[in-house]
């Protein structure tokens, strides 16, 4: 199977086991939360109401509704990257990835 194709597979079977609603597990939204606390909310709001505290950093919130999960899942296993150098690049792997995207779509206003 090439490469792109087992990526994409990949990101589907994560993004079906993150989703709430088809996962619902609280205790995989609730690591996704401290992962996101840990590596993302110097700059990023990532509650419902925060304010981001960097300012070119959008709150995960908006994140959420701009980005489909299965492409942050593709982009969180090979290394997020961003236009702007004040983010680390960073790899997760897949139940990471699958608790992340969990927490995320937590915050989706359209679950």
């Amino acid at each position: 199977m090439p490469l792109r194709r087992l990526r994409c597979v990949t990101a589907c079977v994560l993004f079906t086991w993150a989703t709430p609603g088809v996962a619902g597990d609280e205790v995989m939204i609730a690591r996704g939360k401290a992962l996101v606390e840990e590596k993302c909310a110097r700059c990023h709001a990532i509650g419902r109401d925060d304010k981001s505290p960097h300012e070119k950093a959008p709150p995960f919130r908006e994140v959420v509704e701009i980005y489909p999960s299965e492409d942050l899942a593709e982009s969180l296993a090979e290394g997020i990257v961003s236009g702007h150098p004040d983010m680390p690049v960073f790899k997760l792997d897949p139940p990471d990835i699958e608790a992340f995207l969990g927490y995320l779509n937590s915050l989706s206003e359209n679950p």
